[in-house]
């Protein structure tokens, strides 16, 4: 049975919107339950964490907000930049320029042990074309961005005077409350028939019936939120923690991240929990549009996955908090 998590005597689902951002909720303080022992095995053990209080915003940062923070500031994202072959020695010439991944959908059956064969490092994709060169977000203002790296997120909330969340202020929030649940929303998949996340119904990756409505991304709060006032905290896009990756047990089925797609070695920053890794990872959360009941069961609140920090692709966004008592304004 779901149980409350021993949270601290704070209101709840307070709410302002703060002239530098979106819609923002107190999220309390409390002891939970983080992780499961029930799923995939980089999810265990569960254990008791304790978070203190924190603001969180309501929904992931979206188009129409991303392009407000570049037209301030001409801020201009990884996937955007030319590379510099001196970061990746030994990388082919063809991968250098601008690009991002891309999901790309097999007309066969594939070997779901390989997640290569629906991924594709596409030149020209990033978050203004987020399915490559061809594409726009004309009609996508209020879709999560996407095609974001680690330290685009991070410029993103610097500039909001904002963090990312750590991995378990994020899955305290995800849980809205409910203490070992299995979902965001509580233990049953879909209350009533009822789609309570966007995510991959049908056969992954050949087929998606889109019985939730949406093939790839969907606009920010289109489900019920969960018990703290958050949406999106499954499903839509994985999102990103300020937390290195530290390995709980063997990722047995890395479905959603590309390792650097350019190859060669690049270390800006030195992971250190893993300074032997070429490429530092860090936390991402929440599962994505991609995930599926045969394949990528993470739109769950313990799942977790690692991200290398160079690499953004088509179902990565985030969202931000705030520490302080006082939201900026």
């Amino acid at each position: 049975m779901t149980k409350r998590a021993d949270a601290e005597r704070t209101p709840i689902g307070s709410s302002l919107t703060p002239s530098t951002g979106p819609e923002t909720v107190w999220i309390p303080g409390g002891t939970f339950l983080m992780g499961s022992d029930r799923h995939y095995p980089e999810e265990a053990p569960a254990h008791k964490v304790k978070v203190t209080g924190f603001w969180m915003d309501v929904c992931t940062v979206t188009n129409r907000e991303f392009a407000a923070f570049v037209e301030a500031t001409g801020y201009v994202t990884l996937a955007e930049r030319p590379v510099d072959p001196k970061d990746y020695p030994g990388a082919k010439p063809d991968m250098l320029a601008p690009a991002s991944v891309v999901f790309s959908k097999p007309r066969t059956r594939v070997d779901l042990r390989n997640h290569y064969n629906w991924w594709a490092y596409l030149r020209g994709a990033n978050w203004r074309h987020p399915h490559g060169p061809g594409s726009s977000i004309e009609r996508l203002h209020d879709h999560p961005v996407v095609h974001v790296a680690y330290e685009d997120a991070e410029a993103y909330a610097t500039w909001a005077r904002k963090e990312l969340p750590t991995e378990a202020e994020w899955e305290f929030a995800a849980r809205g409350g409910l203490d070992a649940a299995e979902y965001v929303w509580g233990d049953e998949w879909a209350p009533g028939g009822r789609p309570m996340a966007n995510t991959w119904q049908g056969e992954f990756p050949l087929q998606n019936l889109c019985e939730d409505g949406y093939e790839t991304t969907a606009p920010v709060a289109s489900y019920p939120a969960n018990g703290y006032g958050l949406y999106d905290m499954a499903g839509n896009v994985w999102q990103w923690t300020s937390d290195w990756y530290q390995d709980h047990g063997k990722i047995d089925s890395p479905c959603c991240t590309i390792s650097n797609p350019r190859g060669g070695d690049q270390a800006d920053s030195i992971d250190p929990l893993q300074p032997h890794l070429k490429i530092p990872r860090r936390v991402m959360k929440g599962g994505s549009y991609l995930c599926a009941a045969n394949y990528c069961r993470r739109y769950r609140p313990a799942a977790r996955m690692a991200q290398p920090v160079d690499t953004s692709t088509c179902h990565v966004g985030f969202r931000c908090i705030t520490r302080s008592a006082t939201l900026p304004g």
